[in-house]
C-alpha cells in the first residue's frame, strides 16, 4: 500500500480514479495496462495489483501538460530532466507541431496536423518508413494501425515485442509451432510443480503471485532459477487476506531457489535433462509422447549424455547436487508448468533457452495437456494481441488473402523491419519516417547515443501519446504529438459510447470499457488518430470506411473477425463473457504446426546464451527493472523490494566480486562496454553497491544502462535485444 499511497499523492489523481480501480479486471470494467497476465472469471474483491493501481493512478492524473507548458521550456531543455521528472509534467492535453525556430512545440489543429502528416508520408518511399506499437493500443487499434500500413504499402510493423519476448514468438513458433504459451489459467489450479527460469512477478506481474501462492498451498512444488533473489518468489504476503496482513503470515513461494549465472539457463536444464534421461534407466520417459508428437530425441539424448557435469557446474556456478534436487522435483512430478520471462529471452542465443525449456517438458509429455505446458510471462498488456491481428513485419503470418478479399487490394509481401533492422536503417540513413503509436522508443531501444543522433536526421517523426517522455524531445525534421485517450477513459464517437477489446498471455481476449472523464476535451481516440492519418495519406477507396470504422468499433470487430474467423469467431458477443474467450491454440491440443509436423526436440550449440566468452575483467550485464516502474516509465525511486531507495545510478555487484576488484560500497564508477566491434560506450556515476549476485555478473537498471547495449548484440533468431548479459567492464 506504500507505493500506491505514494503515487496516488504525487498524482493527486481525478475522481474517477477510485472507480475505475473497482472495475480493474472484472467483467463490465477495464483491462489494467500494467501487464499482461489474465484475469479470472471468478474475480476477487480487489483484482488489481500494487503495479496495476499504480498505472491508473499515473493515467488519470490531475496533472496537465498543456500548450502553456510547453511556452515555457524549449525542447533543448526538456532533455536535460529526468525520465521521471518530464512525465511529471502530466497528461498532454493538445496537438502539438514541433517549431525549429523557437526550439519549442507549438499547439496545432487536428486537421492541419493529419494534413501535413499525410502530405509528408505521400512524399515518401512507404518502405522508408516505421510503423511502431507499444504493447498498450487494442485489438481493434492494432488492426487497423496494421492495414494502415499495408495499404500504404510496407510491412514495417515494428512491435514493442521486438525488445522482450519476440524470442518467444519466434522460439517457440519454430519448435512446437505456436508463437504463444499453452496454459491456461486453470492449468495452475491442477500442476504439481512450477519452474521459473529468468522471471519475477513481484515486480513485473504481481497478480501472478495470488494462483502462485494457491499453488504453494495446496501442496505444488516450486521450483525457481533466477541470478537474483527476489522476494516475490521466496514469500509473499497476500494483501486481500486481513488475517495475513494482521498476524504477518506469509506463504512460502519457492521450494527450492537457486541463482545461476546469467545466460546459463541451458546448462541448468542440459543438467536437469541429464538426471531424467539417465533416472531408471530412461523409465521416467514418456515414451509413447516422444515416440508419436516429437522428432530429434534420439539426437538430444546423444547430446545430452555427452555434455560433462564438470562443464554444466562451471557454466552455470551451481553444483550437481542442486541440479540433483530440482531433477527430483521434475521427476515427482506428474504435470509440470514452465514459467520463464525476459530473463530467458533477451540473450544472444535465447531462442535455444526456449527449446532447452520445450525439451524438459517434452521428456514427461508436460506439453498439451491439463496441468501442464509453457507459459511465457508478457510484460505489455496486449502485446500479444497486436500480433495476433496483424502487427508483424513478417507477411507470412499473416493472411494477405485475406486481407486481399475484403479489402480489395494487393498488400506488400516484401518482409518489413523490426525494431533492431529499423535503428540499423534511421543510423544508415535508410529509414526516413518513424510514426510512434505509444511507446517511448528511443529510451527503450539499445545504443541510445548512437541512435539519439541518427534519429534527428529523419524527414518526419509522429508520436501518439498520453504524456512526455524522452521520445518526444529527440525530433525528426517536422515532429508532431498527438495526444491520446488511455484505456480507463469514455471513448465517446459518433456512434456513442466505444469498447475496445486486449488479449492477454495465456489467449483469452476480454472487453475493455473505459468511464472515466478524458483528461482533456482535445483528446482524440488513437483510432480516430490512425484514421485520421490514414484519410489524409491514402487515396478514397470504397471498401476501406475510416469514418465507419471510427463511429463504431464493433464494426473492426467484424472485419477481425473475417480476417481471423478460426480465433474470433461471435467475437462481438463473446468478448464479455466473465474471463475473456479462449482463441484457441493448436500445440495444447498437440497440433505440432511446424515444419515437421512434430514438436521439435533441438540442441543447443553450447551451455550459455550470452553469445560471448568470459574473459578476466568482463562481466556479464544484466538490466532489471525496479518495482517503480512500467518499462521506461519511472513513478519514482523506490525500489523496496531490493531495498535500493532514492537512486537508479547504482551498480549492483557481489561482495565477493567487489574485493576482488578492489571496490568499496558507494564508489562512484563507470561501467564501459566489451563488446569486441571497436564503439566506445559508457556510463558514469554509478553507485557500487553490493547485492547477493552470482560470480563474474554485475546488474544496473533499464533503461539508464541501454547505452551500454549493442544493436548487434541480440538473440540470432529473433533479434530481440540481449540486455540480460551485456559484455561490460568496470572502470573505477
Amino acid at each position: 500500500m506504500r507505493g500506491i499511497a505514494s503515487i496516488a499523492r504525487q498524482e493527486r489523481p481525478s475522481s474517477d480514479a477510485l472507480d475505475t480501480l473497482r472495475r480493474l479486471n472484472k467483467p463490465g470494467g477495464v483491462m489494467c495496462t500494467s501487464c499482461a497476465w489474465t484475469r479470472p472469471a471468478d474475480t476477487h474483491i480487489v483484482e488489481f495489483c500494487e503495479n496495476g493501481a499504480k498505472a491508473t493512478l499515473w493515467d488519470l492524473t490531475s496533472r496537465r501538460c498543456t500548450p502553456e507548458f510547453f511556452a515555457n521550456h524549449s525542447v533543448t531543455e526538456l532533455r536535460e530532466w529526468s525520465d521521471h521528472d518530464l512525465e511529471q509534467a502530466g497528461r498532454l492535453t493538445h496537438p502539438m507541431r514541433y517549431d525549429a525556430a523557437s526550439d519549442k512545440y507549438v499547439p496545432v489543429g487536428w486537421e492541419e496536423a493529419f494534413a501535413q502528416i499525410g502530405k509528408a508520408l505521400q512524399a515518401l518511399d512507404p518502405q522508408s518508413t516505421i510503423f511502431y506499437a507499444s504493447g498498450r493500443a487494442s485489438l481493434e487499434t492494432s488492426y487497423l494501425y496494421a492495414l494502415f500500413a499495408r495499404l500504404y504499402g510496407h510491412n514495417n510493423l515494428a512491435d514493442s515485442s521486438n525488445m522482450c519476448h519476440e524470442t518467444t514468438s519466434v522460439g517457440l513458433k519454430k519448435v512446437t509451432g505456436s508463437a504463444v504459451g499453452t496454459c491456461s489459467l486453470d492449468d495452475f489450479t491442477k500442476c504439481d510443480a512450477i519452474f521459473f527460469f529468468g522471471q519475477n512477478p513481484g515486480t513485473n506481474s504481481p497478480r501472478l503471485l495470488h494462483p502462485l501462492r494457491q499453488a504453494a498451498k495446496r501442496g505444488c512444488r516450486i521450483v525457481t532459477f533466477n541470478p537474483i533473489r527476489e522476494k516475490g518468489l521466496i514469500e509473499f504476503r497476500n494483501p486481500q487476506s486481513p488475517m495475513e496482513m494482521l498476524a504477518g503470515g506469509k506463504t512460502r513461494i519457492s521450494e527450492l531457489y537457486f541463482q545461476p549465472r546469467p545466460g546459463s539457463d541451458i546448462a541448468v536444464m542440459m543438467g536437469i535433462c541429464k538426471y531424467v534421461i539417465a533416472e531408471k534407466d530412461g523409465a521416467l520417459l514418456d515414451t509413447a509422447f516422444l515416440e508419436e508428437h516429437c522428432t530429434g530425441f534420439e539426437a538430444f539424448r546423444a547430446k545430452v549424455e555427452a555434455t560433462s557435469w564438470e562443464d554444466i557446474e562451471a557454466e552455470t556456478g551451481l553444483s550437481r547436487h542442486d541440479l540433483k534436487q530440482a531433477a527430483d522435483v521434475y521427476c515427482n512430478a506428474d504435470r509440470v508448468i514452465g514459467v520463464y520471462g525476459m530473463g530467458v529471452t533477451q540473450h544472444v542465443r535465447g531462442f535455444e533457452t526456449i527449446g532447452m525449456f520445450v525439451n524438459l517438458l517434452a521428456l514427461r509429455g508436460n506439453i498439451g495437456r491439463e496441468g501442464a505446458g509453457m507459459s511465457p510471462v508478457r510484460g505489455h498488456s496486449n502485446v500479444q494481441g497486436q500480433r495476433t491481428v496483424g502487427i508483424s513485419e513478417k507477411p507470412e503470418l499473416v493472411p494477405l488473402d485475406r486481407l486481399r478479399s475484403i479489402f480489395n487490394f494487393d498488400p506488400p509481401t516484401q518482409p518489413g523491419l523490426a525494431t533492431v533492422e529499423a535503428c540499423e536503417g534511421m543510423i544508415s540513413g535508410k529509414v526516413k519516417a518513424f510514426i510512434g503509436l505509444g511507446g517511448n522508443f528511443v529510451r527503450a531501444i539499445p545504443e541510445t547515443e548512437r541512435m539519439e543522433a541518427a534519429w534527428q536526421n529523419m524527414a518526419l517523426t509522429v508520436q501518439i501519446a498520453t504524456r512526455l517522455n524522452r521520445s518526444h524531445l529527440i525530433n525528426g525534421k517536422s515532429a508532431w504529438l498527438l495526444p491520446c485517450l488511455v484505456r480507463s477513459e469514455a471513448d465517446v464517437q459518433a456512434g456513442g459510447p466505444q469498447v475496445v477489446s486486449m488479449e492477454d498471455s495465456m489467449s483469452q481476449i476480454h472487453a475493455s470499457i473505459g468511464k472515466a472523464k478524458p483528461a482533456s476535451a482535445f483528446l482524440k481516440s488513437e483510432i480516430a488518430i490512425i484514421a485520421g492519418i490514414a484519410k489524409a495519406t491514402l487515396p478514397p477507396k470504397d471498401e476501406i470506411k475510416w469514418d465507419e470504422w471510427t463511429a463504431d468499433y464493433g464494426k473492426v470487430r467484424d472485419l477481425i473477425e473475417a480476417t481471423y474467423p478460426d480465433m474470433f469467431a461471435d467475437y462481438n458477443t463473446r468478448m464479455y463473457q466473465p474471463g475473456g474467450f479462449f482463441r484457441g491454440n493448436a500445440a495444447r491440443e498437440r497440433i505440432w504446426k511446424t515444419d515437421s509436423g512434430k514438436l521439435e526436440i533441438t540442441m543447443p550449440e553450447g551451455l550459455n546464451s550470452c553469445g560471448f566468452a568470459d574473459a578476466p575483467g568482463r562481466y556479464r550485464l544484466m538490466t532489471l527493472r525496479s518495482n517503480d516502474q512500467f518499462n521506461t516509465t519511472i513513478y519514482g525511486y523506490s525500489d523496496r523490494l531490493r531495498g535500493i531507495e532514492g537512486t537508479r545510478d547504482v551498480l549492483l555487484i557481489s561482495p565477493a566480486e567487489m574485493e576482488a576488484a578492489g571496490l568499496v560500497a558507494g564508489q562512484l564508477v563507470s561501467l564501459v562496454s566489451d563488446a569486441e566491434d571497436g564503439i566506445h560506450r559508457e556510463v558514469g556515476g554509478l553507485a557500487v553497491t553490493p547485492f547477493d549476485l552470482p560470480r563474474g555478473c554485475v546488474a544496473g537498471y533499464y533503461p539508464e544502462l541501454n547505452p551500454l547495449i549493442p544493436l548487434s548484440h541480440h538473440d540470432k533468431l529473433a533479434q530481440t535485444p540481449a540486455s540480460k548479459s551485456v559484455p561490460v567492464r568496470i572502470v573505477a
